[in-house]
């Protein structure tokens, strides 16, 4: 179902879709999640129009710190799940196991005895077959739609057909033609097209507005229906300024349904407007209107941002996570927006005097030769290890940490496990300060002039530290062109070229053979950024640089 351009990139899911199969004279409808925590929004919101859940575990890799998000969430809300254990082909499946660790996570959650007493079905996905029993013969889906049917209740359709209108949107969608779309379950009564609605907003605020046109889903399409009855998932067109959460009626003095609660932020930064030297070359939208414009729009259906639109210049922007925070600026260059970001700081709260700070819980599976260094980092890192579990030559390791300490470690964490580690984490909540966190072991090298970078002053400044940019690359003063292994910020040229003399010699033309570059990327630049960078994000380059570009304005802004 992920069919976002950014989702069949990464390989993630990253916004929640619908669908709806037929079969045995039943409709189905699906509704697809992401699984990643930075992406909570999107689950929670989802969680409230479904009446059960497939909780998808891979019978290698057991519960992940995801799995448990998700769960945590739907058990909270009384559903009863279904577990599917998914890729029992892997040549290290033990779905016993995975079992286990399923069970004892439900116990964890505080499941009830009605929850902890789930259905299993095994299946292996990408070949579309699920079984009951793992001796059973391996066909099709039908095992997995047929304990759908008998253990989803179904929506009494005719009962609430009835009734007054209920409908809570928990997706938005746009369309050229018709504007702002709703999707949202309708949990009574019946929705047609041109029929007049009242709009509730959770603290009780009513509007009016009319209905033009209602579509539902047959596979990934939608259909356009002359109606559609409670249970069934919709989407409607003709309310411009329907939001998530909100309830539409027919019933004036109904009690709005209850609201779409969303976790806190943990992480903010700043979206400026592009200033550098190089400002306009390659986007289509500079201006901050613009860019406040596309944040507004945001807004709307990214339930777990918050942005304070303080200055005409800065917008603070708050998310979940790294992740979340990249996938919107991503976004944003593929639509042609140029604009620079400060580095990304943790929200820190206050209570009773208090100092609190996010804390996050990690969770590694990595090749056992490389846990000392992995724990070793996150050790400085303020993490302190919890637990640690081998399977072969796998080991398991689980750390508790404040999410400063993350920020900036996933490139670490590749180097150190050689690409074989996986790191997956959850936010824990809000614990007291961790005091100090020293990570930044390296300094920045600089660029002093305007010009093109050539290859034979990089062949020089490669020995010096890890380099970002690639020959003929154009850098102005300021920008941030590598960094600097002992630590300390560094002035280089990097378009000096070499002198031509007319004395030629056996050892004057040695080749010049370039290191690879660091490629800089938005979520590795958000990494290694230091305080006083920008990271400037434009539709077709990257760039790291110093808030003040020259020397002379960084000394003064040092004093």
């Amino acid at each position: 179902m992920d069919s976002n351009a950014l989702e069949l990139e990464r390989g993630i899911t990253i916004y929640a879709k619908n669908a709806a199969v037929e079969y045995k004279g039943t409709k189905i409808n699906i509704v697809d999640t992401p699984g990643h925590a930075d992406f909570g929004s999107e689950v929670e919101r989802v969680l409230r129009s479904i009446d059960s859940v497939l909780l998808v575990v891979d019978a290698q890799e057991g519960p992940m710190p995801q799995t448990r998000f998700v769960l945590k969430k739907s058990l909270e809300l009384g559903l009863k799940p279904i577990v599917v254990l998914n890729k029992i082909d892997k040549p290290a499946a033990n779905p016993a196991r995975s079992e286990e660790q399923v069970l004892e996570l439900f116990l964890e959650l505080g499941a009830s005895d009605e929850q902890s007493n789930f259905p299993v079905i095994y299946s292996i996905g990408r070949e579309g077959i699920a079984i009951k029993n793992l001796t059973d013969e391996k066909k099709d889906l039908a095992p997995l739609l047929d304990l759908i049917l008998e253990k989803v209740p179904p929506a009494n359709l005719n009962a609430d057909a009835e009734a007054p209108l209920m409908l809570q949107p928990f997706n938005l969608a746009y369309d050229n033609f018709m504007g702002r779309l709703a999707v949202g379950r309708i949990y009574a009564g019946t929705v047609r097209p041109n029929q007049n609605v009242f709009i509730k907003k959770p603290d009780g605020e009513v509007r009016t507005g009319r209905t033009t046109k209602v579509f539902t889903f047959k596979g990934l399409e939608r259909v356009e229906a002359t109606e559609a009855k409670a249970g069934d998932i919709a989407l409607i067109a003709g309310l411009p300024d329907i939001y998530i959460g909100e309830t539409v009626t027919t019933n004036e003095a109904a009690a709005p349904l209850p609201a779409i609660a969303v976790d806190e932020p943990t992480i903010a930064l700043n979206f400026l407007v592009n200033n550098s030297p190089f400002a306009g070359k390659e986007g289509k939208y500079v201006t901050s209107r613009q860019i406040r414009d596309r944040l507004m729009k945001e807004l709307e259906v990214n339930v777990g941002l918050k942005i304070d639109f303080g200055t005409a210049e800065s917008f603070r922007v708050s998310g979940r996570g790294e992740l979340h925070i990249a996938v919107l600026l991503e976004n944003m260059r593929r639509e042609g927006y140029e604009l620079q970001v400060s580095q990304p700081q943790v929200i820190i709260r206050e209570e009773s005097g208090v100092k609190l700070e996010p804390y996050e819980e990690v969770i590694i599976d990595t090749p056992s030769e490389f846990q000392g260094a992995v724990i070793e980092k996150l050790g400085v890192r303020a993490f302190v290890l919890q637990n640690l579990t081998q399977y072969g030559n796998i080991v398991r390791l689980t750390l508790e940490g404040p999410t400063r300490g993350l920020l900036g470690y996933k490139n670490m964490f590749i180097i150190d496990t050689k690409g074989e580690g996986i790191l997956s984490s959850r936010v824990l909540g809000f614990k007291p300060y961790a005091g100090e966190i020293k990570k930044r072991q390296v300094g920045s090298m600089i660029s002093m002039a305007t010009g093109k970078a050539l290859g034979y002053s990089l062949w020089y400044l490669q020995d010096r530290g890890q380099l970002y940019i690639k020959p003929a690359t154009e850098v102005y003063e300021g920008m941030v062109i590598g960094n600097t292994s002992k630590g300390e910020e560094m002035q280089a040229n990097p378009t000096k070229g070499k002198n031509q003399s007319n004395v030629r010699s056996s050892g004057m033309d040695e080749a010049l053979t370039l290191v690879p570059i660091f490629d800089l990327t938005i979520e590795r630049g958000m990494e290694i950024m230091s305080d006083d960078e920008y990271l400037e994000i434009t539709p077709k380059s990257v760039r790291l640089r110093k808030q003040y570009l020259s020397e002379t304005e960084r000394a003064k802004a040092r004093r």
